[in-house]
């Protein structure tokens, strides 16, 4: 029995759902029930009878699994899978944030702790952030913890004062314009670039699709004459292209596969990992009852919110 057919059959016996993000390794992406982005995910549990829920990404995409899945068991293959952008701020810096603007109301992007989501007015995704903002009637945001999405979004709703935290995600934000003309140059014409909000201004301005990493799995689509596809944002992604536009070539922007488009906190993750998870339950994650409250309710808040035509 191969380790992808011990997992499958131990998910099954776990009565697990296994949850894998587009950053993640190939394998283990191919092991999982559903890949795609950090809340597509937790909403996909979410309608699976799954008791137990195998998140294969980083520690705060584990924590809006079981925010919004709060009675299920949700566990982290390996604690290792952090995220520098859900570092960069916290609790305390946040709060003092909020008082130094209090008439401001507070977005933050679910690429953050529990906690600090606790702490907002509402969340938003790279997919829905210019809905959240501009749904608000506040004129007045603050937008946390990434200022290159915060910066993209404020371009996107000028009526809006738009204060921007200074976080980023190292990944997207190492990525410069002059380096990608390099890839763009080497790949010819008829060239597509898709770059992801969260990365810096030089490189989002030379593309011709700016979105999640949800919406990039549609963009081929749009463009059937086009052949080659640069990709700005985490090498992971490049799998799931590969396996939904078989004809097609995908370049990473910066050149290569594995160089400086790849987290190491969302590779660190193994076949292993998932398999020890399903074996010895571990390693399980939760939130405190006023985080996982507040969490939700900024959620919740979200999800309401139309999407801009």
């Amino acid at each position: 029995m191969t380790l992808h057919e011990e997992i499958r059959e131990l998910a099954a016996e776990r009565n697990a759902v296994i949850l894998a993000h587009n950053y993640q390794w190939s394998d283990v992406q191919d092991v999982a029930d559903f890949v795609g982005d950090s809340l597509g995910l937790s909403l996909e549990a979410q309608s699976t009878p799954a008791d137990t829920i195998v998140f294969c990404g980083v520690h705060f995409m584990a924590e809006s699994a079981k925010v919004l899945n709060p009675t299920k068991k949700v566990l982290l293959p390996n604690l290792a899978a952090g995220c520098s952008l859900a570092d960069s701020i916290t609790a305390a810096s946040l709060t003092e944030w909020k008082e130094r603007y209090p008439d401001h109301t507070v977005v933050t992007y679910v690429n953050s702790t529990a906690e600090v989501k606790a702490l907002s007015d509402i969340c938003c995704t790279s997919a829905n952030a210019v809905s959240v903002v501009r749904s608000l009637p506040n004129d007045k945001i603050l937008f946390t913890p990434d200022r290159n999405l915060g910066r993209w979004v404020a371009e996107q709703v000028p009526e809006k004062t738009v204060v921007i935290y200074d976080g980023c995600c190292p990944i997207h934000d190492i990525m410069r314009g002059a380096d990608m003309r390099k890839t763009i140059e080497a790949a010819g014409k008829d060239t597509i670039v898709i770059a992801h909000p969260e990365c810096r201004q030089d490189v989002v301005e030379l593309a011709d699709e700016v979105c999640s990493t949800t919406a990039m799995m549609g963009v081929p689509a749009k463009y059937p004459e086009a052949k080659t596809f640069i990709i700005a944002t985490e090498n992971g992604i490049i799998h799931q292209l590969r396996k939904r536009y078989p004809g097609r070539e995908f370049v990473m922007a910066d050149g290569c596969i594995g160089c400086r488009l790849h987290c190491p906190y969302m590779k660190v993750t193994t076949l292993e990992d998932v398999k020890n998870a399903l074996v010895n339950l571990e390693h399980e994650v939760t939130v405190p009852e006023d985080d996982l409250v507040g969490a939700r309710r900024s959620l919740e808040r979200m999800l309401a919110v139309p999407r801009d035509n």
